[in-house]
């Protein structure tokens, strides 16, 4: 598919492209059920129609939170087809974080699981969370609440059917399709907006080299709530005509077997994974014979191999719906390049600037990095376009990076002071005010260490009482925070004399991390 063309598409034209093309082939597989593309034409067309009878149109924000599954593709593209806007809500959030992002989107309508790993969403929402119209003063927007399995089993009037078709054929590429988050460095959190256009451009200008075509058998362990999985995943199969495989709760033992059952042929997704799936391989004395090049390294034969470096690092962001660098995964880069993240994707420009004067700088010096391109976000909710783009209509990613002469990028971190856990973002300053907020805490300082699987959160925490330890801290913050932002390495401290600090006051971030890697 050229570029123009997806950038010209619907949510809907792409459903029912496919039911035309491919009505047989499983589009998304989990452990308890598999969906055809045929079938999912029929069945997002009355999940649709019982949105409609629920209240939901055009443009409604509808937030969906639920773990990976069938049911969360039939919801979530039932919301895109009519042109209601869809937002994702990770299954990770705490009370006051769901509250927040509910706010913040000013969501009208949430669809939920009851339950999901332990955590009752309703009761989050408080005693409010059953009426029906919701009325909220902490979340004016927020009018109607339903679980999963209400849609699923409501029945769709004749009125609500036939006006599906209708509604859908006012829907744009340009509408918007979807908001969703990332964590903000400082305030609120960031929720992006994409069109049905630019997230399938910027998916599809990928796929090639992320290896995924007609007849790939993806296994994808990502939350469907974040853009690797959304995008990474479920876009992705719609695009490429392949067949998404996933859990809800991936655990080596289980994800092994399923990987054997359905024949997956390319695993994305965490590298830690990867390599915790091939030590449990090597214990049971298995392995997945139909997985090929392009997959994570770990899982495959040594001979299929690439030499450390050789490969691009696919690179993007939420902002950019994924990747907007990279290489054929299953081929090695110039010499030159090991080490970067390939090249931009067509259609997406990428240009280094001064971070002083916001100048452009010249190939091979490290400033920060800025895209530009039909595939990029189109806003974000409570600002403005000057406050989203450059004057002339560059997004500043806050990454840094440089360009060499033959167009390759390499990153070299970020501007500001995020780190990642386990591929999500994590931003001190979010974590360091949860921690100021818990009883006996004054003062707190966050960074990350280097672990045996890669980042951990750290932080020194200065006490006003005797009897603060760790595991009171550590359950504490549990109850405020998602649970990869809590810290895995604690510092108590009488007082914040010890904290490391420049010339100026401010905190010395490279000490800090020294002092909490001693720990």
């Amino acid at each position: 598919m050229t570029g123009e063309k997806a950038t010209a598409l619907t949510i809907d034209h792409l459903v029912r492209d496919r039911a035309a093309d491919a009505a047989d082939t499983p589009v998304v597989i989990d452990p308890r059920h598999r969906l055809g593309y045929g079938e999912l034409a029929v069945a997002t067309e009355e999940s649709a129609a019982a949105l409609i009878d629920a209240g939901v149109g055009k443009g409604t924000r509808v937030a969906l939170l639920m773990p990976n599954g069938t049911e969360w593709v039939r919801i979530a593209l039932a919301i895109g087809r009519i042109g209601a806007v869809l937002v994702p809500l990770s299954t990770l959030l705490r009370p006051p974080e769901l509250r927040t992002q509910l706010r913040v989107a000013a969501v009208e309508f949430l669809i939920t699981v009851e339950e999901f790993r332990g955590r009752r969403y309703l009761d989050d929402l408080g005693p409010t969370a059953g009426r029906d119209p919701l009325w909220d003063p902490r979340l004016p927007a927020l009018r109607h609440v339903r679980t999963a399995e209400q849609i699923a089993s409501a029945g769709a009037s004749p009125r609500a059917a036939a006006i599906v078709a209708a509604l859908s054929d006012t829907v744009t590429a340009a509408d918007p399709l979807v908001i969703m988050f990332t964590s903000g460095s400082r305030g609120l959190p960031k929720a992006v907006v994409h069109s049905h256009g630019s997230a399938c451009g910027a998916v599809n200008s990928g796929l090639a080299s992320r290896c995924i075509g007609v007849g790939t058998r993806l296994y994808l362990p990502m939350p469907f709530f974040w853009v690797g999985g959304f995008g990474g995943g479920v876009l992705s199969a719609l695009l490429a005509g392949a067949t998404l495989v996933t859990e809800s709760i991936p655990r080596p033992e289980t994800t092994l077997e399923l990987l054997r059952r359905e024949g997956v042929t390319l695993f994305r997704g965490w590298p830690d994974q990867a390599e915790s799936l091939a030590r449990q391989a090597e214990t049971l004395g298995t392995a997945v014979p139909t997985l090929r090049p392009g997959s994570l390294e770990a899982l495959l034969p040594a001979h299929l191999r690439a030499r450390p470096g050789a490969r691009a690092n696919l690179f993007g962001m939420t902002e950019s719906f994924g990747p907007y660098c990279g290489y054929p995964a299953d081929t090695d880069m110039p010499r030159s390049a090991w080490g970067s993240c390939g090249r931009p994707f067509p259609g997406m420009e990428v240009r280094v600037t001064d971070p002083e004067n916001g100048r452009p700088v010249r190939s091979g010096i490290v400033g920060v990095i800025q895209i530009r391109g039909p595939h990029i976000l189109r806003g974000m909710c409570r600002r403005s376009r000057e406050d989203v783009y450059t004057a002339d209509g560059y997004y500043e990613t806050g990454d840094l990076g440089c360009l060499d002469d033959d167009g390759f990028l390499f990153y070299h971190g970020r501007s500001d002071d995020m780190f990642k856990v386990s591929g999500a973002t994590v931003y001190p300053s979010e974590v360091e005010a949860a921690l100021r907020g818990l009883d006996g805490v004054t003062q707190a300082f966050v960074t990350n260490v280097p672990g045996p699987q890669g980042d951990r959160v750290a932080a020194a925490v200065v006490c006003d009482t005797a009897d603060t330890s760790p595991d009171r801290l550590r359950a504490a913050a549990r109850a405020v925070l998602s649970s990869f932002k809590v810290p895995t390495v604690w510092l108590l401290l009488d007082s914040d004399a010890d904290i490391p600090r420049g010339a100026t006051g401010k905190v010395d971030i490279a000490g800090l991390r020294e002092l909490l890697s001693a720990r």
